[in-house]
Order: C-alpha cells, then sequence, then structure tokens
C-alpha cells in the first residue's frame, strides 16, 4: 500500500521539474537576444538542436534506452524531425524580427490552437465551444498586437512565422503522440532532435563564423543546447511520470510568461496598453484550452 505521504511529496517534485522545464523554454529568445551582431537564426537554431540531440544521445545511451533498429518506425520519426527543424528556424527568425516577448507568446499562445485543428483532421477529436473560445481570443490578441504601435515593432512577418512555428510545433506534438506508445520517450527525443539537427545541417555549411567563434556566441549557444533544450527535455520527461497531464499543461504556461517578463525586464523591450492586451488576450485563450482539459 502505497504512501499517501510519499505520493504528495512526488506529486509536488515532479510540478518543480515540469515547471523548470518551461521556464528554460521561456529563456530560449531572450538568450537569442545576447547573441553578437550578425547572427544567424537559422544557425543558432540548427545548433541547438545539434548540441541538444547530442547530449540526448549520451544520455540515452548510458542507459540504454535505444532497442534495435527494426524497432524504429522510420517515417514518424523523419515527420517528427522535419517538425523539429521548422519550428526552430521559424520561432528564432520570428524572434529576431517582432522581438522576445511577441514572437514566444504568439508561438506558444498558436499552438494548442493549431493542435486542436490537426486532432480533429487526422484523430477525429471533438472541438467544443471552450476550444472556438480559446481560438477567438488568440485570433484577437494576435490583431491586436499587429496593429500595435509601442516601442516594440510588430513586424507582419515575424508574427507569421510565429504562427508557422505553433504549427509546426502542434504538428510535431501529434506525431510525437503516436510514435510514444511503442518507443521510449528519452530515447524518442534523441533520435528526434538528432533527426532535426540533420535535416539543419546544411544551414551550417555557409555559416559566418566571425560571430560564432566570439565567447558571447558560444555562451548562448551552448545554453540553447543543454540548457533549453536538452536539460528541459530531461525535467519535462521526469514531470510528466509524477504529475498528470493536465498538471503538467497548466504549468508550461510559464514559458510565455517567462519570455515576456524577460524580454520587458532584461531587454527592455516595451509595450503599449493595445499590445499589453493582446498577449493577456493569447494566454487567456490558452487558460481556456486548459480548463477544457482539465474537465475531462
Amino acid at each position: 500500500m502505497s504512501n499517501p505521504q510519499s505520493t504528495q511529496h512526488n506529486s509536488i517534485g515532479g510540478h518543480w521539474f515540469v515547471l523548470g522545464a518551461a521556464i528554460l523554454w521561456g529563456t530560449t529568445g531572450t538568450t537569442q537576444a545576447f547573441a553578437p551582431a550578425g547572427f544567424d537564426p537559422k544557425a543558432i537554431g540548427a545548433l541547438r538542436l545539434l548540441i541538444g540531440g547530442i547530449a540526448l544521445t549520451c544520455l540515452t545511451i548510458k542507459r540504454k534506452e535505444f532497442g534495435t533498429f527494426s524497432d524504429w518506425q522510420l517515417a514518424p520519426v523523419f515527420l517528427a524531425g522535419l517538425f523539429t527543424a521548422i519550428y526552430q528556424v521559424c520561432f528564432f527568425s520570428a524572434v529576431a524580427k517582432t522581438g522576445v516577448a511577441v514572437g514566444t507568446v504568439v508561438a506558444i499562445g498558436s499552438a494548442p490552437i493549431a493542435g486542436g485543428l490537426l486532432g480533429l483532421i487526422f484523430r477525429g477529436e471533438r472541438l467544443g465551444r471552450r476550444w472556438l473560445m480559446a481560438t477567438i481570443l488568440a485570433i484577437t490578441g494576435c490583431s491586436l498586437l499587429n496593429f500595435s504601435s509601442g516601442d516594440v515593432s510588430i513586424d507582419p512577418l515575424g508574427t507569421m512565422l510565429a504562427l508557422a512555428a505553433g504549427l509546426s510545433y502542434a504538428a510535431y506534438t501529434l506525431t510525437i503522440k503516436g510514435l510514444l506508445v511503442n518507443h521510449n520517450p528519452n530515447a524518442l527525443m534523441a533520435v528526434v532532435v538528432c533527426v532535426g539537427a540533420l535535416i539543419l545541417s546544411p544551414v551550417l555549411m555557409n555559416i559566418d563564423t566571425d560571430w560564432l567563434l566570439q565567447s558571447r556566441s558560444i555562451v548562448v549557444v551552448l545554453h540553447l543546447g543543454l540548457a533549453s533544450m536538452a536539460l528541459s527535455y530531461w525535467l519535462f520527461a521526469r514531470g510528466l511520470q509524477l504529475v498528470q497531464v493536465s498538471t503538467a499543461v497548466t504549468l508550461t504556461l510559464a514559458e510565455p510568461l517567462t519570455a515576456a517578463t524577460l524580454g520587458v525586464v532584461l531587454l527592455g523591450e516595451q509595450l503599449n496598453t493595445q499590445g499589453v492586451c493582446g498577449i493577456i488576450l493569447i494566454l487567456g485563450g490558452l487558460v481556456v484550452l486548459v480548463m477544457k482539459r482539465r474537465k475531462r
């Protein structure tokens, strides 16, 4: 018979693991902003996958969790890696164009909306009134951001790239969900991240080493690869073993909140009232979706 106090303690520990992963994800945009002038967003995304993939692979090899080659579903794994690569390019390019706060909130806020549509199309999942309310809130929020005129420049192309990042993240999640049935989570994440790194490897062929060899660039790339990629996925996987999925989804709201806070506090980004309302509406739509999942 399990000890209730022990179960509660493990659950609390799981909360901190998931929260830690979400906070690390929220630092990606701000970290990129500290890269030296002349950096290439696509190269940063590729290096993040490469370093994170190597770290996850070493961890999986140490635990002997890869299994045999015949066990792997190659086509879905490649698709998951492709969506991962697309997300890196779109997200970092969006942040470079439209700022950390806006780029991150639009990307993360639009992902659940895209996930609902993909779930309806490919899995036949029904969408209720709460999903419709969340969609309206998110679209209205993105519109306010696009037409705001604060000190932060809301670039239309940057916003579109952020939306593309949200769509690719939703597609990646949908693919991973099916693969987790037959694959070890750590091994699956290692393989998918490495596939994404291989897809983006041509970007590194013509990379400008002037900015990359600077000490600040090395710190930025190492943080993105080891902390916001490898460590964050390890924390999230461990947290999911201890808490319910609905709880984990709620805690990951710390990601856009972290990004927006860091953008304003560390980078001096400022939003006018209209821009702030846009961010609040996007987060409100995400909260509505979380409430729906908790009810289920």
